[in-house]
């Protein structure tokens, strides 16, 4: 077994450690967030016949200490948990973990080992197996692609044991199965779910700020994080004031929402301009570094990786993040036309299983290239849990009941006595990040793209690539970037596929047929739902008239800003 590091220095700047016992070897590099003295890996129990290495945070380890106070532990870091719960629990003690993680575990009695990956696959993870069966783990392509006859992703939510040889599921939660859930819809209940999420994610020995977009999800994180901030230990070491990062292209939606929220909050706030050349310049080292040639991925991927190495560059390590809320809640403009209540919820049951693909990818990589650590307080365990046993039709989209996307989320925080946020930032309108960052980003992209694909080029595409063609020139010109950089076949399977139109999975494309032929993951491309916020940039006259003629029912929906 090799767990390998190669070329991932980007992801742990702080520490490198190096661990041979037979022909077993593991390395690691650091990124210290609890216990930066001395949390350094590999990780040991007693008498060093457990060795770890692990990449994440267990916010519940205190907690487990307690539940292991007849060991003596080396190390104050929080993954220092895990020798000791498999000495006592064995392989089954997975699910007792609360955080993020990736590790590799072996016990050098039998020189065996096991690997596990987090319950949504926040942390990145991949395992492949040499000609001369050897088996490899790294949290990137890069660590093992040269090396490996295959490899693949490593799915969320499982182990794999040396003993059995194979996989095996240890998050099983009732959602997964996708049959249809009846808790009536309790707004108070869901409220103390999300701020137990994200107050758990304020565990840190180190500088830490939160992405604002100035949309419901990140607001909503920014909201609890304030308000909570003051009583907590990271409030004692590094002040109660919190600071807040935004990015898009001047005049962007987002930025002018994001200063409006940091100004109610009263956050120190951060905002990074970009222009379309620098995020053009910047796509090469994204997909180096993302690892996909998913359209909507390095879209949204490339902002982000821009403001991440300007947010490490002021010395901060960890940032909380809004991911994940659209999946568990509908919260993509497209669920406006689910057709009821049970392909609603299957749907965001689907999303939420391919989140490791998507946006938990952008998330980890994005930030981590600098070597910066994103948490993601919607994907945590229990919240899910509490979120996914509503009864669907409450999240339902109706608009004769001025409910839009998110509903019940906005309505948990709608609080008149002791307000999280101004009420039009509550209820605006979901623009997915790479639209918010400035709609002339995208159009920057396909130009830039149609300049180096030419109409031969996509003529030839299912032959140049059989599996995944790209239909679309920015697509092509991608994929062209991510073959170069890895050319294996296990490299290609390991990006999904499939028609999307505004980020739908390809189940959903088929709940309106005019989609079929608007196959964009844009927000934008749910015709007749959105509304374009960037008004300098596209005046009203200039929208297409599928666009103009939701605003007369856009305005039906209570609290909603409408910018004209």
């Amino acid at each position: 077994m090799i767990l390998r590091q190669k070329g991932l220095k980007h992801r742990g700047p702080d520490w490198s450690g190096l661990y041979q016992h037979g022909d077993c070897y593991l390395a690691h590099q650091r990124l210290a967030i609890i216990d930066p003295a001395s949390g350094d890996q590999p990780l040991f129990n007693e008498d060093k016949s457990i060795v770890v290495t692990v990449n994440g945070e267990i916010y519940n380890h205190e907690e487990l200490r307690k539940k292991l106070a007849h060991h003596k532990f080396r190390t104050g870091s929080d993954c220092d948990v895990i020798a000791h719960l498999y000495e006592e629990y064995g392989e089954d003690f997975v699910d007792m973990l609360d955080g993020i993680f990736s590790f590799v575990l072996l016990d050098t009695r039998d020189n065996s080992f096991v690997v596990a990956r987090d319950a949504i696959g926040v942390t990145s993870l991949y395992i492949g197996w040499g000609l001369d069966g050897s088996v490899w783990i790294s949290s990137e392509l890069k660590g093992l692609n040269d090396d490996c006859e295959h490899f693949e992703s490593f799915p969320p939510g499982h182990l794999y044991s040396s003993k059995s040889g194979g996989f095996r599921r240890w998050y099983n939660p009732p959602w997964f199965s996708e049959a249809i859930p009846s808790v009536p819809y309790d707004p108070l209940v869901l409220r103390r779910a999300f701020e137990n999420a994200v107050t758990k994610r304020l565990m840190t020995d180190v500088p830490f700020g939160v992405l604002l977009s100035g949309g419901l999800d990140s607001s909503l994180v920014a909201s609890i994080t304030a308000r909570y901030l003051a009583g907590t230990k990271a409030a004692k070491q590094w002040g109660a004031q919190l600071h807040s990062f935004c990015v898009g292209l001047e005049g962007s939606p987002d930025l002018k929402a994001a200063k409006e929220v940091a100004d109610y909050l009263g956050t120190v706030h951060h905002e990074f301009h970009f222009t379309v050349q620098d995020g053009i310049d910047a796509i090469e080292d994204v997909i180096y570094h993302i690892e996909t040639y998913d359209v909507t991925t390095i879209r949204a991927s490339t902002p982000m990786f821009l403001m991440s190495r300007k947010i490490k560059s002021l010395g901060v390590k960890m940032v909380i993040s809004g991911e994940g809320s659209d999946e568990i809640f509908g919260g993509y403009l497209y669920f406006h036309k689910a057709p009821d209540k049970d392909e609603f919820h299957r749907e965001t049951c689907r999303k939420i299983k391919a989140l490791h693909q998507y946006d938990c990818l952008r998330a980890n990589k994005a930030t981590s290239a600098w070597g910066l650590e994103a948490r993601v307080p919607f994907l945590d365990k229990e919240f899910i849990n509490v979120a996914m046993s509503i009864d669907p039709e409450a999240k339902m989209i109706k608009k004769d009941e001025g409910r839009i996307e998110k509903w019940v989320l906005r309505r948990a925080f709608d609080d008149e006595e002791y307000p999280y946020l101004p009420k039009h930032i509550l209820y605006r309108q979901k623009e997915q990040f790479s639209d918010g960052v400035g709609y002339s980003w995208i159009d920057g992209l396909k130009a830039h793209a149609a300049r180096h694909v030419t109409d031969k080029m996509m003529f030839n595409a299912s032959f140049i690539f059989p599996h995944n063609t790209p239909t679309t020139k920015e697509a092509y010109y991608y994929r062209m970037i991510f073959e170069r950089f890895f050319p294996q076949n296990s490299a290609r399977l390991t990006v999904p596929g499939g028609a999307s139109v505004a980020c739908s999975t390809a189940k959903a494309v088929e709940w309106d047929a005019a989609w079929k032929n608007n196959l964009d993951p844009s927000g934008r491309a749910a015709l007749g739902v959105h509304l374009s916020a960037y008004d300098a940039e596209t005046p009203l006259s200039n929208k297409p008239s599928k666009v103009i003629d939701s605003i007369p029912r856009m305005m039906d929906f209570p609290g909603v800003a409408i910018q004209s």
